[in-house]
């Protein structure tokens, strides 16, 4: 028998989606004979007591909301030995459950808690901070900044709100990062730079394309100077394609951390939410929590062993939920 379920519902989730669905996905979870009790947050901080508390008392604790909470309750749970965790896409992303595979349907997101074994990934840091999916600062910020503010009617369209009107007033920046390793400085003129521990960001945006979960590495991709012409007509739509990686504008960098600072004042953002100001140092630690992955495997592969030319340097065993 599968060990008891701590719900954890972020209420405001997705315009109050999550808090909608929430009895819903309470009684299907408990259709598949598991013990669950629900418990609704206030905040990101009552989150991660919630998820403490939980994991303490060895329940999996299952997090019905957007990737803000999700990449809150994944740093917790990183410190509990033996702690689950479960995903069900309440927000307005989802996209780390995108990139795992996990059915933006509440019931059959439901059956992968029930179904499905756990497995450790990894988490980007930030200032002590994990996140789950991608950090970026620079026009990134401004983006971010705006999609926040935005009315919640807007749903998935946010973040493509965020860009458009982030776009109109953006000015280029010099940034600098330092890759470790091979502890090499690079500068550069132009956008953005971002760290993918995951794939996605933005609701389907394919920003850091081949991240992979599992190989203890971040996948660094800069985006330098272009016209906003260019940015809005040949580069923003690929990047829900992950093509954009292809243009000559774009590098990519694989390090397992990177110190990045730029010319003025940037709050790096990471799973929609703030999470330090530059200068910063962002790293990736390897396998640091256990979360449920569904049966079958995503279309866009998030682990090395799919990938043997990106081989992790300690793959980790798959492991079964806790009994």
């Amino acid at each position: 028998m599968a060990s008891p379920v701590c719900l954890i519902v972020n209420p405001a989730a997705g315009g109050g989606k999550a808090g909608r669905i929430a009895p819903e996905v309470e009684r299907t979870l408990a259709g598949y004979g598991l013990a669950v009790r629900a418990e609704r947050t206030r905040d990101l901080a009552h989150a991660r007591e919630l998820a403490r508390a939980a994991a303490a008392q060895g329940e999996t604790v299952v997090a019905l909301s957007g990737d803000g909470m999700i990449g809150a309750i994944a740093d917790t749970l990183r410190t509990v030995p033996g702690a689950v965790l479960g995903i069900l896409p309440g927000g307005r992303g989802n996209d780390f459950a995108r990139v795992l595979g996990i059915s933006d349907d509440p019931r059959a997101a439901c059956a992968t808690i029930a179904h499905g074994s756990a497995r450790p990934v990894d988490v980007g840091e930030v200032s002590g901070r994990a996140f789950v999916g991608i950090a970026s600062a620079g026009f990134d910020s401004d983006a971010n900044r705006i999609a926040n503010e935005a009315p919640a009617w807007l749903g998935g369209l946010v973040y493509a709100y965020g860009a458009l009107r982030a776009l109109a007033s953006w000015r280029p920046a010099t940034f600098e990062i330092e890759l470790d390793p091979p502890g090499e400085r690079r500068s550069f003129r132009g956008y953005s730079v971002g760290f993918g521990n995951s794939k996605a960001y933005g609701g389907g945006m394919l920003a850091a394309p081949d991240a992979l979960l599992d190989d203890g590495l971040l996948e660094v991709v800069i985006c330098e100077e272009i016209s906003k012409r260019r940015f809005l007509t040949d580069l923003l739509p690929r990047v829900f394609k992950g093509t954009h990686v292809e243009l000559p504008t774009v590098q990519v960098f694989r390090a397992k951390a990177v110190e990045v600072s730029a010319d003025r004042p940037f709050t790096m953002y990471a799973d929609g939410d703030p999470i330090g100001e530059l200068p910063v140092r962002v790293s990736a630690v390897q396998g640091a929590v256990n979360v449920i992955m569904p049966p079958e495997s995503p279309s866009r592969p998030a682990f090395a062993e799919a990938h043997p030319q990106a081989a992790a340097p300690t793959p980790p065993d798959e492991a079964p939920v806790s009994p």
